[in-house]
């Protein structure tokens, strides 16, 4: 069985490495959904993987340090592309919920990512 829990964050960033005249090179923002799934047995008695609130918690401070600020700003958040920012999610969350697998980033209502844990890039 797989659970998902999504949040929204409110975030201005820049996309520096582009080429000058490129719009995302300029300072812009989004309403950007984050997916945070998670897949495992249903406990017998809960009838649950897991508990929604537990994800809401170990979120929060992230949430804390992404929602209404310039992503540019978060230390591993230089080049804030959403594959970026998935892969920043994950190395955080990993290790606070068993069984994550993916984040699924979406900086648009038509435009995302999905990271599964994979090798991260290496500018990360």
């Amino acid at each position: 069985m797989e659970i998902f829990k999504e949040f929204s964050i409110e975030a201005a960033h820049y996309l520096p490495n582009l080429p000058v005249g490129h719009k995302c090179r300029r300072l812009h923002g989004h309403s950007f959904r984050i997916g945070v799934y998670v897949r495992g047995d249903c406990d017998p008695k809960s009838g649950w993987v897991m508990d929604f609130a537990d994800i809401t918690e170990k979120f929060q401070p992230l949430f804390e340090r992404l929602d209404h600020y310039c992503l540019n700003e978060v230390q591993g958040l230089e080049n804030p592309t959403s594959e970026n920012l998935a892969c920043w999610v994950w190395t955080r969350l990993a290790p606070e919920i068993p069984g994550l697998t993916q984040i699924v980033i979406r900086e648009t209502c038509s435009a995302g990512c999905v990271y599964r844990g994979e090798a991260e890039p290496s500018h990360i």
